[in-house]
């Protein structure tokens, strides 16, 4: 069999991501969909290696409001998959079905995957699954995607469906005035669509939803354009509504048709009973806020305590000892000082002094994705949507600003989705003020040095300075360049859900994986520069004492703008100037320039270079101060202009002077 490219749709939070993942295992590739910042992830189905998978974005319709939207059918339309996985929620089937009507419009093979049917049963409800398939003329495979079960029944009847390759039977649902409507229009559009390969019902029913990019697309004449405009105007005038609603009403109408003859309903789902009473609570008005506080403080505790911190501490002792060995191994071939030392005190001193932060990691992103996973966050974004369109926001922007908490590049380019262009630019600007993961090896390297006893307590003041300067800096935008209101929020939330075990050790390794990845590339480099740097003055010669180096030159020139914050030592100066290529190079720098071989030593070293005070407004000054490259790449991508990419960082950066200046001036008043 040939090569076959299979589509996964379905709306958002119904077991889409899980399935995925099921079907794909560990096999998976993830980039971007052409032209747009949308991720695509992409995988070979197990025990199906002929078929390579698409998770396409979550959405509600294949109306273009959105750029999943836009995605989703530009994919399905002009990728031309061989076969389209429908992923239903079974306990929302009414709200699922919406998506499933459309896409059989676009006349492709397809199979529906009815999710969370032991939900369904144990609520004591049923679906009658081979009526409904009869209704849609589609197969419907049960399953239950965060068990494992049903998932090779659906793999079986998909290479059936691919090797058949049947198209759905058409259904025309469509009664009365809308019938007439999508048929009239038909007939005008048939030509123009075969031209560009559309199919013709499709077509039809999104000019009627005035669909502009449709509309371009099928190169209509004007004088075409004005009789179907007419057929709308008929029709909204005999059914007394718009041409949308009419639409809506036309497939819910049928939806509720099927649900009434397919569907047992006793009682509300056990998932929706017991979502309903932790709601009570989490999305409590005042307590909502709070709570989340809470949970996060929890979440830092035992990530730089008793979990992330005690295996941070193994981790350590085993790269000390592993660097002991190597460098008893070197001396057996009698290398030049220099080279041995650009080994050992720069590449595996540098580069070991990050890897020994992976536990941290790790930790962290096991419980964000235990929250994830659960349904939790979507509560967090529908909690913060009040207060975030306090400050000109939208609860939408709180995705991009959660995203930013693992890395700022995918939540920069996640903010594509925004349909605001004034929402998108101020959610670009203050995204990077969420601490972002890769900063967390400093917070342990200082925390560990200055604040043993009171790391939860340090890291969740660190993190609410970053979202307090993020809520000023939306205000003031807001009151200035940014005037106006925010584009409304709409959110689905689903019942809460034991976390899938797969799903959050996938998580965990990606974000294990891309930390690796960075630690032995970005990293790399900047410990050999910076080893060279400091080892050597501008005549080339190997120098004993690095403040007499080139780097302790260049440091020096600069560290006196840092003097008013409290930190004028040079090697933390440049330390600052080596994040901006990662900010994980925050620490090998300072590793190297120390030359310290273990974490405990670096402690001891760092107390020569910070006060307890001075280092706290540090570590104010590396949450706020501009993102890495990568971010600063992201921005101009999505801003479009170098320009404002310039003056966006140059905010960043003036605002983490400014908040550290008053920050370190109001500590000096009670010392």
């Amino acid at each position: 069999m040939n090569e076959v490219m299979i589509a996964l749709a379905g709306n958002q939070n119904c077991g889409k991501t899980t399935l995925f993942n099921r079907l794909t295992g560990s096999n998976q590739h993830v980039g971007n969909f052409p032209g747009v910042t949308v991720e695509r992830k992409t995988g070979k189905i197990k025990k199906f290696s002929e078929a390579t998978l698409v998770d396409l974005p979550g959405i509600y319709s294949l109306s273009p409001y959105t750029s999943e939207e836009v995605v989703t059918r530009d994919f399905i339309l002009k990728e031309n998959p061989e076969l389209i996985i429908n992923i239903v929620d079974a306990t929302n089937i009414e709200r699922n079905l919406y998506l499933s009507l459309q896409l059989m419009e676009l006349n492709k093979p397809m199979v529906i995957a009815l999710n969370m049917m032991d939900e369904v049963i144990a609520s004591g409800n049923s679906i009658d699954v081979k009526k409904l398939s009869e209704y849609l003329h589609i197969p419907i495979v049960m399953i239950s995607a965060s068990k494992n079960e049903g998932i090779d029944d659906l793999i079986n009847v998909v290479k059936k469906e691919v090797k058949i390759h049947k198209e759905p039977t058409h259904i025309d649902f469509c009664k009365g005035e809308v019938h007439r409507a999508i048929h009239s229009i038909a007939h005008i559009i048939e030509d123009h669509a075969q031209k560009v390969g559309f199919p013709i019902r499709f077509a039809a029913t999104k000019l009627i939803e005035g669909d502009e990019p449709m509309q371009k697309a099928l190169e209509l004449h004007s004088s075409d354009i004005e009789i179907i405009e007419k057929i709308i105007e008929n029709m909204e005038k005999n059914l007394d509504t718009d041409r949308e609603a009419a639409l809506a009403d036309m497939r819910y109408s049928y939806i509720e048709e099927i649900v009434k003859e397919c569907v047992t309903k006793n009682n509300d789902s056990t998932g929706i009973k017991r979502s309903e009473r932790i709601d009570r609570w989490l999305t409590h008005k005042y307590l909502g806020i709070p709570i989340f506080l809470l949970i996060m403080l929890m979440i830092f505790y035992f990530t730089f305590g008793p979990i992330g911190g005690t295996l941070q501490g193994l981790l350590e002792e085993w790269i000390e000892v592993g660097i002991q060995s190597f460098g008893h191994a070197l001396l057996q071939f009698h290398l030049s000082s220099w080279l041995y030392g650009l080994i050992i005190d720069g590449i595996c001193q540098g580069v070991g002094s990050v890897i020994s932060f992976l536990p941290l990691i790790v930790t962290l992103f096991f419980f964000l994705s235990l929250l994830e996973d659960s349904g939790y966050m979507a509560r967090v974004a529908f909690v913060m949507d009040k207060a975030l369109r306090k400050i000109g926001l939208s609860g939408r922007s709180f995705v991009p600003m959660l995203i930013g908490f693992g890395c700022s590049v995918p939540a920069i380019m996640s903010t594509r989705t925004l349909s605001s262009d004034r929402d998108r630019k101020m959610t670009i600007i203050v995204t990077p003020f969420m601490s972002c993961s890769a900063k967390l090896p400093i917070y342990g390297m200082i925390t560990a040095a200055f604040f043993p006893h009171h790391t939860a307590l340090i890291l969740m003041a660190v993190y609410l300075i970053g979202i307090i300067v993020a809520i000023l800096s939306a205000l003031l935008f807001k009151q200035t360049i940014f005037q106006g209101d925010p584009v409304p929020f709409v959110l689905e939330l689903p019942a809460y859900r034991i976390p899938s075990t797969k799903s959050v050790v996938l998580h965990m390794w990606e974000k294990a994986k891309d930390f690796l990845r960075k630690a032995f590339t970005i990293i790399f480099v900047a410990s050999i520069v910076i080893w060279f740097l400091q080892s050597f003055d501008f005549s080339f010669n190997f120098v004993e004492n690095s403040t007499t180096s080139m780097l302790a030159s260049i440091g020096t020139s600069i560290s006196h703008i840092f003097a008013p914050l409290g930190f004028d030592d040079w090697r933390a100066s440049t330390a600052l100037f080596t994040g901006i290529t990662a900010k994980e190079s925050v620490v090998s720098t300072l590793s190297v320039l120390t030359n310290s071989t273990t974490d405990a030593s670096l402690s001891i070293a760092l107390m020569s270079i910070f006060t307890p005070l001075s280092a706290f407004v540090y570590l104010v000054f590396t949450v706020l101060y501009m993102p890495c490259i990568a971010a600063f790449a992201a921005t101009k991508r999505e801003l479009g202009s170098m320009k404002e990419a310039i003056l966006t960082v140059l905010y960043q950066t003036g605002v983490a002077y400014v908040v550290a200046f008053i920050i370190y001036h109001i500590g000096l008043m009670f010392i």
